[in-house]
């Protein structure tokens, strides 16, 4: 009971800076969308003691903590990447860094994805009774799932000394590439947040579309294992072209695992991250005053 009186009293005092009072009326500008991300990210010390407090607090009383979260990703990636690496022909040093890296990035992008469209809901208490930006929450998310994402690179680590990848200047690809899954979390958070909070049946449909977006990225196979084969399959292989979200994998996966990046898995991921941004801002100037009815 003290921590969550410790916890309310930490977010008022950070949250006392003067709120948007602006009417509904006129906060349906992109000015206004805008200034809530600016808003939001200058309460930095509200969201990443938020993010951090979520990692305490769901691994409380835990003797290993947040290294279940690297133990499991680790055993899956081991599982699959064996299996996978057998009925493909495929040898194991080529193969497992590519499934267990995938695994790591994907759980960040399917989280955002399934997380984001709960942020809201979630955050309903402190929506209703403290005055912050929306995208604090969001920020929140996202931050949450970056310290996810650095717990399970110590599996990354271990497969670099264990196969001796190389890493040669690619390797630092993958800083902008992280950079740029962050600024795509915080756009697929916010967008689907608050759709979901009006609709709520989306929320479960985004959880069974994610799952079913798992198993038509090369993360379990490789395009160039399809191509190899040639004929039908090399067409069919080509569909992973289409999946946005091979492009946003690749970006940070082939950088980590010694692989060069294409360049025109940039510029996909370029376009998407401007269309997903503007899009983004345009449901904020609609929707955005209307998140703390709709919860």
């Amino acid at each position: 009971m003290h921590n969550v009186e410790q916890l309310r009293a930490d977010v008022a005092r950070m949250t006392s800076a003067p709120g948007d009072d602006t009417p509904p009326s006129k906060s349906k500008t992109f000015r206004k969308a805008f200034d809530d991300l600016v808003r939001g990210w200058g309460q930095h010390e509200l969201w990443l003691q938020l993010g951090w407090q979520d990692i305490k607090q769901r691994y409380r009383r835990s003797t290993l903590g947040p290294l279940w979260i690297t133990i499991a990703t680790g055993v899956m990636s081991l599982a699959l990447g064996l299996l996978y690496s057998m009925l493909f022909q495929i040898s194991v040093p080529d193969f497992l860094p590519h499934v267990t890296v995938g695994f790591i990035i994907w759980g960040f992008i399917s989280g955002c994805i399934k997380d984001g469209a709960n942020v809201f809901i979630e955050n309903e208490g402190l929506i209703k009774q403290l005055p912050s930006a929306l995208s604090v929450h969001v920020y929140r998310l996202v931050w949450r799932q970056l310290l996810f994402l650095a717990h399970n690179m110590i599996i990354w680590l271990l497969l670099v000394f264990i196969f001796r990848i190389h890493l040669g200047w690619n390797f630092w690809l993958f800083l902008p590439g992280l950079l740029l899954l962050v600024v795509n979390g915080v756009w697929v958070a916010m967008f689907f947040g608050m759709i979901a909070t009006r609709f709520r049946d989306v929320a479960p449909l985004l959880e069974a579309l994610v799952q079913l977006l798992f198993y038509v990225t090369p993360i379990v196979w490789t395009t160039r294992t399809l191509k190899e084969q040639g004929g039908a399959v090399e067409k069919r292989a080509m569909l992973a072209e289409i999946n946005p979200l091979y492009h946003y994998l690749e970006i940070v996966r082939a950088p980590l695992i010694g692989q060069p990046v294409a360049g025109y898995h940039w510029l996909v991921v370029l376009a998407c991250t401007v269309v997903g941004v503007l899009v983004t801002l345009l449901a904020m100037k609609r929707w955005r005053f209307r998140v703390p009815y709709w919860v």
